[in-house]
């Protein structure tokens, strides 16, 4: 099958997605569906059936007023909404709102299988491989997030686990846990909304690999650029990204005093090993337990861009401002510094930014 030709393809609806198509489509770009001869076009092609992004994904519980980060797309507001409404039914609604009023045209359901070179002309083509056909791009925006990626650390037993193992990706409420004894794992933001969340209808016990280091000041903005700054250092030299907590520490967010006020806020060292009824812990002792709750964090979706060959030995992608360094035709949003919240507006905004540039410098020579 021949490739659709098409300027620039975007990989992924979620919020760093559509900020980059409002901001072709700002710049000129045309959906490929009505594009007239002349036109750049752009395409965005999304893996879920529905709008939304991974917030339609996120557990029954996860309210409005508990959700953490900012998460306005550009140039069209969150409107007003109950502080108590479920946010995985509050915000896929405003994404859908949100492609229908720019005329994004979204293609979905597709599944990108790969992005390859169309040949050894720096300058040429990237192939986009779908599971609905080909695109042939000049450009390629990748913005797939992590939450399709859960991460599950491997401990000795834990296949002898006789009990429920699940990842937040998995989580729906705490009802389903009701009177049982649960393992949290893990030290982000999502564990200490879960402890406390968790804790009043179940026992709770939560362990870390390391000691958390608790910041006295919220987690406010500065504190988000912060985080970010040090995440795209990471990434520029090739290493993996790191986490938020990893570089800021651990924030007194509303949900960490609450549950340090009812005196479930009492982290534990990680335990050695999982065993058929609990978890052995590192001076011997055992602790049982029902549940192990994941809260283990995400590692970024971009097994489709393996044939590129762009991992560095430390596992990452050598990324600056958003564009791949070792191949500047492709750019990762939702990668590194702009998987948070706070930076995939600027992302999509910056990709579209350098895209117009390059063309530019490209007519004037």
């Amino acid at each position: 099958m021949i490739p659709a030709s098409v300027d620039v393809v975007v990989i992924g609806a979620g919020q760093a997605g559509l900020s980059a198509a409002y901001h072709l489509q700002r710049r000129g770009f045309v959906p490929v569906g009505r594009a007239a001869e002349g036109d750049e076009t752009f395409v965005v092609l999304d893996g879920n059936d529905a709008p939304g992004g991974a917030w339609q994904h996120r557990w029954e519980s996860l309210r409005m007023a508990t959700v953490n980060g900012i998460h306005e797309l550009p140039g069209f507001p969150v409107p007003p909404a109950d502080p108590r409404a479920a946010s995985r039914d509050v915000l896929p609604e405003y994404f859908a709102e949100y492609e229908a009023r720019f005329a994004l045209e979204v293609q979905r359901p597709v599944s990108v299988r790969a992005v390859r070179r169309a040949d050894d002309d720096p300058d040429g083509r990237l192939l986009v491989e779908t599971d609905r056909g080909a695109w042939a791009a000049r450009d390629v925006i990748n913005a797939t997030g992590t939450w399709t990626r859960p991460f599950w650390p491997r401990y000795p037993g834990q296949e002898r686990f006789r009990g429920r193992q699940l990842h937040v990706a998995d989580y729906v409420s705490a009802d389903e846990f009701a009177g049982r004894r649960v393992v949290i794992v893990g030290a982000g933001i999502s564990a200490i909304q879960l402890l406390d969340e968790i804790s009043h209808v179940a026992d709770t016990f939560w362990v870390t690999r390391r000691e958390p280091e608790w910041v006295e000041e919220d987690f406010d903005v500065p504190a988000r650029v912060a985080a970010i700054a040090g995440v795209e250092a990471r990434v520029r030299e090739g290493l993996p990204p790191g986490s938020v907590i990893s570089v800021t520490g651990m924030h007194w967010t509303p949900w960490a005093r609450a549950a340090e006020a009812r005196g479930v806020l009492v982290r534990h060292p990680m335990f050695a090993a999982i065993e058929e009824d609990g978890v052995r812990m590192p001076d011997g002792s055992f602790e049982p337990a029902d549940v192990i709750l994941w809260a283990t964090g995400f590692r970024a979706a971009i097994d489709h861009l393996a044939p590129l060959r762009l991992r560095t030995p430390q596992g990452g992608i050598r990324v600056a401002n958003g564009r791949a360094l070792d191949e500047p035709r492709l750019f990762l949003i939702g990668y590194g510094p702009s998987q948070s919240t706070v930076g995939a507006n600027r992302a999509g905004r910056d990709a579209v930014r350098a895209i117009v540039a390059d063309r530019a410098e490209r007519a004037a020579a």
